[in-house]
């Protein structure tokens, strides 16, 4: 992920934060989970540097997937319905709609 798009990620998680009213205790748990995804994905794409764009995809889906079983463990009902929205915004935000993209074999998203 580039130095730029890293920062939008950032900026975007710390304003998503903010319209869940996370305790410092939620806050906790989620940066604990997405640091240890994020180290996931480097260490897939590491092992597989010739990988398509097709199958970043889908190991980003993957773990987008996992990522919302993780949230429905510490979120109240509300957080969680914002936490869709949000995460929805997000994916439009930052260009990654990844399903389109994995099921027409479009261009690889930088994650």
């Amino acid at each position: 992920m580039s130095p730029e798009s890293l920062g939008a990620v950032t900026t975007e998680l710390k304003r998503i934060a903010q319209q869940l009213s996370l305790s410092d205790a939620q806050k906790e748990q989620l940066r604990t989970y997405l640091a240890g995804k994020h180290a996931e994905l480097n260490e897939y794409r590491q092992q597989h540097p010739n990988i398509s764009g097709t199958e970043l995809v889908r190991k980003i889906v993957s773990v987008r997937g996992s990522l919302r079983q993780q949230v429905v463990k510490f979120l109240t009902p509300e957080q969680l319905g914002k936490w869709d929205t949000e995460v929805t915004r997000a994916k439009e935000f930052l260009g990654h709609k990844l399903d389109a993209a994995q099921n027409s074999g479009g261009p690889s998203p930088a994650a």
